[in-house]
């Protein structure tokens, strides 16, 4: 985990996060512990990858749940209102339960559906059935840790209690959000989530605090859990489990995937801690680039991984604003390296669609080529995670080509980025130094930008 690492790596890499772990685990929903290694033993870096979609619902390859179909509900009223109002987040998640969406929660429906008022749905189903500590809350809670983790502890766990109690009327699911919230806030500024746990238990309330302890504490395992993982006391705790013993974003999602039961929920969770510890880069390309869905009741819009990326902003209190890159001259395709052609951004953009395409800037629109890859590199000092990022790209574009596809490798202008990525595909495949490299992709492609000491230093770390 990097201290270093720009807070808008960490703010994306949460919502994606969330959003990846959700399509991630959800054709393995309800399966049994293993299934996910047992398909996939190693990573799946071509064409198919580990985004394969299915299950009981028949997902699309990277299409989201009803996890992030709520986020997406809490974050939208949330930015739209400029705070939480709990009557909206409400209204909306009503409007999109009565969509019929092909996954809902038996306890959401029965609260959205019964026809009684925002402030006491929850309450009065949770009196008269006693149940309501499903994770239901808990999977949706990324959204308004990101937008509340601004203002403070008691302003991000107070926003989590409220909008759990919408739908769970249960206070330990309440705290459940609180406890992840609180951690996703020491995340985002960079700290150990781990590290805040027990801080993070002190926040809750006395009479929930012991059974907390017990899935969050450092020798917990999953196998020591009395529910199933739809409950929200091993959902929080899986995901804590995972986060504390995977090395990277891959990892974590594996773990918890493999534990079988409610994958996608728990894959939501850990995924949206992991992404704010390892940022936006430290998610696989190949499963955040394919990652989308529409929410019932507002499916109008698509939601894609750019579309996620801007939302996140916004909830950190940036400008939500659609990129558009304009029209700029087109250059390239031009093949620079065997099997591996270079381009600017409207170069690739309306280049042949059976070239495998691996972006590395933002598009505006997505392309219409089939296989695409959009990597999380920024032209400036900001990019703590380059290293993990650049070794990404390099084995999908290794996995790529032994599965004999032309590669186009783009970035904006064609110059600084693209040249990074020739040039270190140079070093991985023919062994050159970084010197030999740069002379042989300046030799073949005049556009190449070396402005950019931050890539020629990554390139020397590649080189140790």
């Amino acid at each position: 985990m990097s201290s270093s690492m720009h807070r808008s790596h960490r703010v994306a890499g949460a919502l994606v996060g969330s959003a990846v772990g959700d399509a991630l685990g959800a054709p393995f929903e309800f399966g049994p512990a293993g299934a996910f290694s047992a398909r996939f033993p190693a990573p799946a870096r071509g064409a198919k990858t580990e985004m394969c979609g299915g299950g009981s619902l028949g997902w699309a390859p990277g299409e989201f749940t009803d996890d992030t179909q709520m986020a997406l509900l809490v974050a939208s009223s949330l930015v739209d209102a400029g705070r939480l109002d709990p009557a909206d987040v409400f209204d909306r998640f009503a409007q999109w339960a009565a969509a019929d969406p092909p996954d809902i929660g038996n306890q959401t429906r029965a609260v959205l559906g019964s026809g009684r008022p925002w402030s006491s749905a929850a309450s009065e189903h949770f009196a008269r059935s006693g149940h309501a500590a499903g994770n239901g809350s808990l999977m949706r809670a990324t959204p308004s840790a990101i937008w509340f983790a601004r203002f403070g502890t008691a302003a991000t766990t107070d926003a989590a209690r409220q909008l759990s109690a919408l739908t769970h009327g249960d206070p330990s699911a309440g705290e459940g959000c609180a406890v992840h919230a609180e951690l996703m806030r020491v995340a985002l500024d960079g700290g150990d989530p781990l590290a805040a746990i027990p801080a993070a238990l002190e926040l809750v309330a006395p009479e929930h605090r012991e059974r907390w302890a017990t899935v969050l504490a450092p020798d917990w395992t999953p196998d020591q859990a009395t529910e199933s993982n739809g409950a929200v006391w091993p959902t929080l705790g899986q995901a804590v489990w995972a986060l504390r013993h995977g090395s990277d974003f891959a990892e974590v999602l594996r773990l918890v995937i493999d534990l079988g039961g409610d994958t996608d929920t728990v894959a939501c969770v850990a995924g949206g801690l992991a992404g704010a510890v390892h940022g936006m880069g430290g998610i696989p390309s190949r499963w955040a680039s394919v990652v989308h869905g529409r929410v019932p009741g507002f499916a109008e819009k698509l939601w894609r991984l750019a579309d996620l990326q801007q939302l996140a902003a916004a909830l950190d209190g940036g400008v939500q604003q659609s990129y558009d890159p304009g029209v700029i001259p087109r250059i390239g395709p031009e093949e620079v390296l065997p099997g591996i052609w270079a381009a600017n951004l409207d170069g690739a953009r309306y280049s042949e669609q059976d070239f495998a395409v691996i972006s590395l800037c933002r598009l505006g629109e997505p392309f219409e080529h089939e296989l695409q890859r959009m990597a999380y590199v920024a032209d400036n000092e900001h990019n703590s995670d380059l290293d993990v990022v650049l070794a990404d790209v390099l084995e999908d574009m290794a996995a790529l080509r032994a599965e004999g596809h032309r590669l186009l490798v783009h970035c904006h202008g064609g110059a600084s980025r693209t040249g990074l990525v020739l040039r270190a595909w140079l070093m991985r495949t023919e062994g050159m130094t970084a010197e030999e490299a740069t002379a042989h992709v300046a030799a073949r492609w005049p556009h190449l930008g070396l402005w950019n000491a931050s890539f020629t230093q990554a390139l020397d770390r590649l080189a140790r």
